[in-house]
């Protein structure tokens, strides 16, 4: 089969003819439709889990994938051939990815059903960006009217967190370019910050002198974070998705959160596509390529949305 792979840490990415994997016992044998991208790809390219996951080389890249069950092992209960389903393709040893045309899970990983109304292109764009997104609201515990600071709004976890925030009822304060501000707007947010005309931090202050409940920052550096969480009221929370929050500089201020990790699955996962299915939640999908294009698009910044593979 095809798939895109890395033959070491550090790599390049190319298409390789891989043998097709055969489920084993609980496990599901899917054949994939398409396959979401994510900067953790480049990272695990890399080698980000070096020391913590066993992984088989070649490397199949992509951890998020939907598609339909082709097989499975003896003990499946929970699957069917035949049933549209999404997930997150990353078990132990890593290396067996979404990035092919087939991909085997555990059937008690986090891969859940397709609601009839959501394509596959959609749902294999939810599971990391989506995830983290409902997985920072949950952990906020937003309540309405809360006022939200979204920097990074404009990418694919923060289309979705701008949604998701909006939904909870927040008034949702996002970054974004001029000419993305519409397309902010129409997700939920009540306020959109052009974050290369001016500083952020100040413009919050300026329009919201009195702070704000709750920051995601999903892009800054620890300087701009540090400033950013600033503007978060005594009690409030602030958390950071790329590592650069100071966890004690925030508890010497009443803020609560800190640098987050999703631990989202199965359950989250089937409450999102709800969301998607009932057309309370809009998939932002940017572009939609080849599975031989992944190489050429593989660490590329400035996305608006979610890229996804047609496998």
């Amino acid at each position: 089969m095809r798939a895109i792979v890395v033959q070491k840490f550090g790599g390049n990415p190319e298409l390789a003819d891989v043998p097709v994997p055969k489920p084993g016992d609980g496990e599901v044998q899917v054949a994939l439709d398409a396959a979401g991208v994510n900067p953790w790809d480049l990272k695990m390219a890399e080698g980000v889990l070096a020391n913590s996951m066993p992984t088989d080389f070649p490397m199949i890249l992509g951890v998020d994938g939907a598609g339909s069950v082709s097989a499975v092992g003896a003990g499946v209960t929970k699957f069917a051939v035949g049933d549209r389903v999404v997930g997150k393709f990353l078990t132990p040893p890593a290396g067996h990815g979404s990035w092919a045309e087939y991909a085997t899970l555990p059937q008690d990983a986090t891969l859940v059903p397709i609601p009839a109304d959501v394509t596959t292109v959609n749902a294999a764009a939810l599971p990391i960006a989506g995830l983290t997104a409902q997985d920072l609201v949950d952990a906020a515990g937003l309540r309405r009217d809360q006022k939200v600071l979204v920097v990074g709004a404009t990418g694919g976890v923060g289309s979705f967190l701008v949604q998701l925030a909006a939904l909870a009822g927040a008034y949702v304060i996002a970054t974004a370019k001029p000419d993305a501000a519409d397309q902010i707007s129409r997700l939920g947010a009540s306020e959109t910050i052009d974050y290369g005309a001016t500083g952020i931090a100040d413009a919050v202050q300026f329009t919201h002198p009195d702070g704000i409940d709750a920051l995601f920052d999903l892009v800054s550096g620890p300087e701009d974070f540090a400033l950013h969480a600033r503007l978060v009221k005594s009690g409030g929370r602030a958390y950071s998705t790329i590592g650069s929050a100071d966890e004690a500089a925030l508890t010497a201020h009443d803020i609560t959160g800190g640098n987050f990790q999703s631990t989202g699955r199965a359950p989250e996962l089937t409450r999102l596509l709800d969301h998607v299915a009932a057309g309370d939640v809009v998939v932002p999908v940017q572009s939609i390529v080849p599975l031989e294009a992944a190489p050429a698009i593989l660490g590329t910044g400035g996305a608006r949305g979610k890229t996804v593979l047609a496998v």
